[in-house]
């Protein structure tokens, strides 16, 4: 089984494409043991592609090192674009790439080692996050956790967010309180946790409790999330970096909250998976 391995701002994930696999599909154990950063290779995710893109150029599966299948990762179709591009499938202009979370355009400049991705539009609707309770936006609202009252926001960009703003971020808390906000009856499809702290108008601080995968160096979509409740809440103006543990992304948000994100990527292997990983 061949891979290759890329980060994003130390976001790591293994790209497999269908045809180096020899079974039909990957099951959850072997997705686990891949990913596991001792009796694997090790990433915070999977990507399969490319798959028949239906009306899009090219198809896209992303799923998460505990096995389960994310809708959309800003940083892993960043990672699968700089995949096609190294791989001669895709040129300077912009293609199509169709993931469970929806369609997206997305193009490669720099020479493989930055990539600009329409994630598409934000919503902050609870039946399409979703969210438990009446329909209605989810902002600044209020939610016990171990006995602590956090004021929380909820978006969708094609994956459901939790963005939590701070006056401090703290690694502690988001360690403690992540995996328990993540999987709150008030979330029934699981949610991705975002502690945000905004320094000024144009520049937001995120830690990140990721769905599946646990604290996180960065992550597109949580950016994209993040940059939209900053902007929804009137804190931050349309265009944003978000500074992460791993780096900076860049996101400008449309009236419509369409998000464009741009960010780099890093190429770290080529291989082959052993079969022997999976026998132990």
């Amino acid at each position: 089984m061949l891979y290759s391995k890329y980060h994003a701002l130390g976001n790591d994930y293994i790209v497999l494409n269908p045809k180096d696999i020899p079974s039909d599909s990957l099951n959850e154990e072997q997705i686990q043991r891949i990913c596991h950063r001792n009796f694997g290779i090790g990433s915070d995710g999977i990507l399969l592609g490319p798959l028949d893109g239906q009306e899009c150029e090219f198809g896209l599966r992303i799923f998460n090192p505990d096995g389960s299948e994310a809708e959309k990762s800003g940083n892993g179709l960043r990672i699968f674009s700089r995949y096609l591009w190294d791989n001669g499938l895709v040129q300077e202009k912009p293609f199509s790439i169709l993931t469970a979370g929806g369609r997206v355009e997305s193009q490669v400049f720099d020479n493989g080692r930055a990539v600009r991705v329409e994630m598409g539009n934000v919503s902050f609707t609870s039946n399409q996050i979703p969210v438990t309770g009446k329909a209605r936006e989810v902002l600044n609202e209020k939610i016990i956790i171990a006995g602590e009252e956090l004021i929380f926001n909820a978006a969708t960009i094609g994956n459901p967010h939790c963005v939590i703003v701070c006056d401090t971020l703290s690694l502690e808390n988001v360690k403690r309180l992540g995996p328990l906000i993540e999987t709150n009856e008030a979330f029934p499809n699981r949610i991705n946790v975002q502690f945000m702290q905004v320094r000024d108008r144009h520049n937001i601080q995120i830690e990140i409790w990721e769905r599946g995968a646990g604290y996180t160096l960065a992550s597109g979509s949580s950016s994209s999330a993040s940059a939209a409740v900053a902007h929804r809440l009137g804190l931050c103006d349309s265009v944003v970096n978000v500074h992460m543990p791993g780096g900076v992304i860049n996101i400008h948000i449309s009236d419509d909250y369409f998000i464009i994100m741009t960010g780099s990527v890093t190429k770290v292997s080529i291989g082959e998976v052993s079969n022997e990983i999976f026998n132990n």
